[in-house]
């Protein structure tokens, strides 16, 4: 049976970090701010919200909610109006050092327009072009998309070592595939980016160390896929016909075979929001530089 790889153990290892260098932000007279904009009360987004508040809470980070009741459908335009103007004062704002916005995909093209507003230096969840930018170009501006981190910090937490190896990323959205594929070729990976459209996929997954599983297909890999020895990453969130949440791996089948994977929920999910309090708390201490 597969080595476990919890996102918790992970989450908290992170958390104890970032609270003592939180202190020593304080310590300096800066409190770091997180600014929160969401848009309607959507379930997914409630929970993931409710999620950030307890382990900002927990490090000692200040969160501000910007709130939008009714939803998209009330008036977008005056909705897309307000947010572009707290945006322009999050920007502007020197006490605040981060800020994040959910990301509802059948709004993403208004997402856009909101987000080239902000301030890249406290973009903490990479909504802006600049910080995507940054994320191809190796540079320091803003930061990568908090899952696709959160992918790295729990290979690093349990010792994977991507240098030199081969890795197969499933999934080649701007969230998560094509970032996290950008940072493990930092990390001197071997990176093959795949898609539903990629001829063959279950061979050239076999072939690779590791497999990183962002589709957003329910159980989308199965045993076919793996071979013994590698490592799985589930980056999936899913709900399957018995409303059983559950990741693009089909757990139960795969893990007899490979050597390690991440459980759907409780894997790299865990470890997201401890990723974003990171990047608020670099984001102060770039700024107190």
């Amino acid at each position: 049976m597969a080595e476990i790889l919890k996102g918790s153990p992970v989450a908290a290892k992170l958390t104890e970090e970032l609270s003592a260098r939180c202190e020593a932000l304080k310590a300096r007279g800066v409190s770091p701010v997180l600014s929160l904009l969401r848009v309607g009360d959507k379930p997914e987004d409630l929970s993931y919200e409710k999620s950030i508040m307890k382990r900002c809470e927990k490090i000692g980070i200040g969160v501000n909610r910007i709130l939008y009741p009714g939803g998209w459908d009330v008036d977008m335009n005056e909705i897309i109006s307000r947010m572009r103007g707290h945006v322009r004062e999050i920007s502007n704002d020197k006490s605040v050092h981060g800020c994040m916005m959910f990301r509802p995909a059948e709004y993403r093209d208004y997402e856009e327009t909101v987000a080239a507003y902000l301030d890249p230096s406290k973009d903490v969840d990479c909504m802006t072009d600049s910080s995507l930018a940054g994320v191809f170009t190796g540079s320091e501006t803003g930061y990568p998309p908090c899952t696709a981190q959160a992918c790295v910090e729990l290979l690093d937490y349990y010792g994977v070592d991507v240098d030199g190896k081969n890795v197969a990323v499933i999934g080649r959205s701007l969230v998560i595939g094509r970032p996290v594929s950008m940072l493990l070729m930092r990390r001197n990976a071997t990176v093959t980016i795949c898609h539903s459209k990629t001829a063959s996929l279950p061979e050239i997954t076999r072939r690779s160390d590791i497999i990183i599983a962002a589709i957003g297909r329910t159980r989308f890999v199965d045993a076919s896929f793996v071979s013994p020895g590698q490592v799985v990453v589930d980056v999936g969130i899913n709900v399957d016909a018995d409303g059983k949440l559950c990741g693009d791996v089909d757990y139960e089948n795969v893990a007899d075979t490979v050597r390690a994977i991440t459980p759907v929920p409780g894997g790299v999910g865990a470890v997201t929001t401890a990723v974003l309090a990171k990047h608020v708390i670099e984001s102060a201490e770039r700024m107190l530089s």
